[in-house]
């Protein structure tokens, strides 16, 4: 049974910076690729970037202020985000998913198969 769990979030002013982590557990790391997605209040939930297992990554279009990566030793992906902005605020989901390219969580025709139970980012203006 594959488990996500989130952590970094919090409060941030404008301009400041983040770091998110989610670590997997219950299988193999290195089997998985990782995802990070957000979902605003009143908004639907929408893909922020992607890795393979061998570290390609994959964002969406809004998001060269993310930079995702993963440290298959530590079981651990991260997604650094700097230049925040009050728009960024949502809770941001960690997901994986063994089977399918990333590509098609940033095209929204497929989701991961396993979520996290989400970390809250808050920015303040």
């Amino acid at each position: 049974q594959v488990q996500l769990v989130e952590s970094g979030g919090g409060l941030v002013q404008a301009g400041g910076s983040l770091r998110l982590s989610c670590t997997l557990s219950g299988r193999p790391f290195s089997n998985y690729a990782m995802a990070w997605f957000r979902q605003a209040p009143g908004k639907e939930r929408e893909f922020v970037a992607a890795i393979t297992w061998s570290g390609v990554t994959t964002y969406s279009t809004d998001s060269n202020k993310f930079t995702i990566s993963r440290d298959n030793a530590k079981n651990t992906m991260y997604l650094q985000m700097d230049s925040l902005k009050p728009e960024d605020t949502a809770v941001y989901y960690c997901a994986a998913d063994a089977a399918k390219d990333p590509i098609y969580f940033k095209l929204g025709v497929s989701a991961p198969d396993y979520w996290g139970q989400g970390t809250q980012v808050t920015v303040s203006s």
